[in-house]
């Protein structure tokens, strides 16, 4: 995956990487180690706090001025879409100079209109299973079925 961002973003002099809160955030930190490793790119990841049950229940709010910034939305896993929709309009409310969405496992069963730039695996699941990531500390040690 973070070969994929620094391709897609290689002309670029630094690039800002969103996690959304929990696992999006752990995958975020985690393609920060690699593309400093891989890359010239000046690498910054920031957290945007949603709930992502009833994204409306709470604003969703970002500290940071994205203006003119080069970005990359990252979760754990895109499901139906509606997490990175909601985490992705609070972005556009400034005018950023692009934006890709990464997500480590993406299940293809989308309600809403969202497709992710950069995926870590696509798996096909029934609309009644779901996928577990478990994380520890800033690592991810699994990502499963069930």
């Amino acid at each position: 995956m973070a070969y994929q961002v620094w391709e897609n973003y290689s002309h670029e002099e630094s690039i800002t990487l969103i996690g959304i809160e929990g696992s999006g955030t752990i995958v975020a930190k985690s393609l920060e180690r690699r593309l400093k490793e891989i890359s010239p790119l000046k690498v910054e990841t920031i957290i945007v706090k949603l709930n992502k049950r009833k994204p409306l229940s709470d604003e969703i709010v970002i500290s940071e001025d994205l203006t003119g910034k080069a970005i990359v939305l990252i979760d754990d896993v895109a499901n139906s879409g509606k997490t990175l929709l909601y985490a992705l309009a609070p972005i556009l409310q400034y005018e950023p100079k692009k934006v890709m969405i990464a997500v480590l496992v993406d299940r293809r069963h989308k309600s809403f209109p969202i497709t992710p730039d950069i995926v870590g695996h696509s798996v096909s699941t029934t609309l009644q299973e779901h996928i577990d990531v478990e994380t520890e500390g800033e690592y991810i040690t699994a990502a499963y079925l069930q």
